[in-house]
């Protein structure tokens, strides 16, 4: 059985369809990613499946119940790590831990008996009187991706949770997470890091205005939408180049500021030319999953 399975779910705001018609399934034990630009419907949805939200059309199914209407009865088993930290800043880490626990229930008998491994996993052990306000922002994150875990949940749904972090504070999150799977937790994930995407999701979908524009495993979808190879081109005369010799040595090439993107499946007399051109830098690479967002969802700024 799927641990969420939703169809034809609809939302609208004023004459505006946020979510238009989508299906998702979410199979045991794997992360599902829900990527889309700015507007595309991913928060709405995640709201919508968590039941904090009534559907305009659709069905929703988590973990055997139908949202909302068991929508309480199916949150006992869920863990929910929000875009923006919102621990409480008057209690330690240790007590953000167990007051969270009291609001699913668990006993304190209980949650002090999670404790030492809660507090292993957000990297805090030693922190565990420690104030909120004095914890980092990395350390903060943590916290509250220990919290969401102080209930057991079998599924974890996780809004952006790297935003603002630096490299170590995400690479940390990211080896938890994959912690999280081995233990057989299912996650949803959204985030506006393709590479976090392409790093931790088995499967994920691409939103854009409220539909699903595209659904797969990572690797599949660059190979299903993207040539293999790309050469980024940059300096002064980087766009005549292309216009005189780019469009003519690749499959594709775009214009984004000052960036020339060359799309090919052979890369090599690119790369050849621009060896000659001593004004043009470059940089060669495989194609990834930001070509295939950038691609479906266009360059374009969205507010």
């Amino acid at each position: 059985m799927s641990e969420l399975e939703v169809r034809g779910l609809r939302k609208r705001y004023g004459g505006r369809e946020v979510v238009a018609g989508i299906d998702l399934t979410l199979q045991p034990g794997i992360c599902f990613g829900l990527l889309g630009p700015n507007g595309a419907g991913k928060t709405t949805t995640l709201r919508l499946c968590l039941g904090l939200t009534d559907p305009d059309g659709g069905e929703i199914t988590m973990l055997g119940h139908r949202i909302p209407e068991q929508a309480r009865t199916a949150r006992a088993r869920i863990g929910v790590v929000p875009q923006m930290d919102n621990l409480d800043p008057d209690f330690t880490v240790r007590e953000n831990l167990v007051v969270y626990g009291r609001y699913f229930g668990c006993t304190k008998a209980d949650i002090e008996r999670r404790l030492p491994s809660l507090l292993e996993f957000a990297g805090l052990s030693a922190r565990a009187d420690a104030k909120i306000q004095t914890l980092s922002g990395g350390m903060k994150r943590r916290l509250t991706l220990a919290r969401a875990l102080v209930n057991n949940p079998d599924l974890i749904f996780l809004d952006e949770p790297t935003t603002g972090l630096d490299p170590q504070a995400r690479h940390l999150i990211w080896e938890r997470l994959r912690r999280l799977l081995t233990q057989g937790k299912t996650i949803l994930l959204t985030t506006h890091f393709m590479d976090e995407a392409e790093r931790l999701c088995h499967e994920l979908a691409i939103l854009d205005r409220g539909r699903v524009i595209a659904h797969g495993a990572p690797r599949t979808l660059i190979e299903r939408h993207i040539e293999p190879q790309v050469v980024e081109v940059y300096g002064d005369g980087a766009e005549s180049w292309a216009d005189a010799r780019g469009s003519q040595l690749s499959e594709r090439c775009e214009k984004s500021g000052e960036t020339i993107f060359c799309y090919t499946a052979n890369a090599q007399p690119i790369v050849r030319e621009l060896d000659r051109q001593s004004a043009l830098r470059y940089l060669h690479r495989p194609a990834n999953l930001e070509d295939v967002f950038l691609k479906l969802t266009g360059r374009e700024l969205r507010d």
